[in-house]
């Protein structure tokens, strides 16, 4: 029998393991004309579920989160999608951002993780939705008709809500 502390590492796994397929998410920052979304790249993930990214100082993302750092983190893949929200904090670390150093950020900041333009961003997690459908949209769809034909409540896999 599962107990609560079981479920809750279950779906916290079920969680990290969704972003670290998909490192690549929409981040959600509440700007001062209404939501605004922008492809960014997960850096790290700590086991306790915080999630890190390197970002240039002055974009968007960076001046949106200092000012409401209430952010939304989408990630979507062929059969997994995970809607996370949480605390963005701006951190400037050149320690940090060693650890986190990798060969595409380079791309980014010649300079390495000294670049003086380079700064971080924490999200601290406080909850999460999760969806999966084995299959992906091919299986979904064939699940959809096959309840309509049949009458009966489609079977389109799983999904969660995560206190994190």
């Amino acid at each position: 029998m599962l107990t609560n502390e079981d479920s809750a590492t279950e779906d916290l796994n079920k969680v990290l393991t969704i972003i670290n397929s998909h490192r690549i998410c929409m981040f959600t920052t509440q700007g001062p004309d209404g939501l605004l979304s922008h492809p960014m790249t997960v850096a790290k993930v700590e086991d306790s579920g915080e999630l890190w990214f390197l970002s240039s100082a002055g974009t968007s993302p960076v001046e949106q989160a200092q000012l409401a750092p209430e952010v939304n983190l989408s990630f979507a893949g062929k059969d997994q999608w995970l809607s996370l929200h949480g605390q963005a904090a701006v951190i400037t670390s050149e320690a940090k951002a060693r650890e986190l150093w990798n060969p595409a950020a380079a791309a980014f900041y010649p300079d390495g993780p000294e670049s003086k333009e380079l700064v971080l961003i924490r999200v601290r997690p406080d909850g999460a939705q999760y969806w999966e459908s084995p299959g992906g949209v091919l299986a979904t769809v064939f699940k959809w008709a096959k309840a309509r034909i049949s009458g009966e409540r489609i079977d389109a896999g799983e999904s969660g809500t995560v206190d994190l």
